[in-house]
């Protein structure tokens, strides 16, 4: 058996995957709180924007993680087409989750629909993930551990989605925030003790980009969006503030008598 390493560079891949998931929580979060309080296209757009939120950072934390994981006696790359289609299923899955929840009349119905589909979504992205993985070996799985960690995601998922209905200031989105980073996080480590590698040396080259190739500058690019975006929604006014604008403009556009 291969001995696995989950923080290989340290504390620093755990930190900063874990500020990726809040960054992404807390930014969707706000951008669902944006989205309910307008209408039409301006609601879809926000509904779109928080979804690419929530799934980039998702994937972007747990990415992060894995370059901190090692399996002693093998080298490890990544399938590009897997690993890029774990991304597409993030969005997709959260991106119906969100707007379950945007859009359905029913907010009991809307939290266990977009719970579920969300959680679900998030844990195929991470074990669609896991599976582009390549090394010389074979990989197998606690199937205990592994439900556990669906279990993880589809709670945390329906959590995530609640406070986006319920909280609305940005110190409770901002706590909010934190504690769904953390249960992401819990969710793909839980699903990394899950795993076992029997290691077969072998001096053949692997299939696949390396990590530092091929995962570090996408999650890099992930998280400049992730921020960009961020800066964006900061200094775009909500709903209220551009009523309070309008109203305030109104006077003064007036004709005089």
């Amino acid at each position: 058996m291969g001995h696995l390493d989950h923080a290989t560079l340290g504390w620093l891949t755990p930190v900063l995957s874990y500020a990726m998931a809040c960054t992404g929580a807390a930014l969707g979060l706000r951008c669902t709180v944006r989205a309910l309080a307008a209408t039409g296209r301006v609601r879809r757009n926000w509904l779109l924007t928080a979804a690419s939120a929530i799934a980039t950072g998702i994937w972007t934390m747990h990415f992060t993680a894995m370059l901190g994981f090692g399996v002693s006696g093998t080298d490890i790359r990544y399938d590009v087409p897997l690993t890029l289609l774990s991304l597409v299923v993030a969005m997709l899955f959260v991106c119906a989750g969100v707007f379950a929840v945007g859009r359905h009349p029913d907010r009991v119905q809307a939290l266990l629909l977009g719970g579920l589909t969300t959680g679900f979504g998030v844990a195929g992205m991470h074990y669609l993930g896991m599976a582009a993985v390549r090394l010389h070996g074979e990989v197998s799985y606690d199937p205990v551990r592994v439900a556990l960690s669906v279990l993880i995601a589809v709670v945390a998922a329906t959590a995530a989605l609640w406070a986006a209905l319920a909280i609305h200031s940005p110190a409770a989105v901002t706590v909010a925030s934190l504690i769904m980073g953390a249960a992401v996080s819990s969710m793909h480590y839980t699903g990394m003790y899950a795993v076992s590698v029997r290691v077969t040396p072998s001096g053949e080259p692997l299939p696949g980009a390396s990590a530092m190739s091929f995962v570090f500058p996408l999650a890099v690019g992930l998280g400049a969006y992730l921020f960009i975006t961020s800066a964006f929604v900061a200094l775009s006014p909500a709903a209220g503030e551009r009523h309070t604008s309008a109203s305030a403009r109104r006077p003064a556009e007036r004709p005089a008598h």
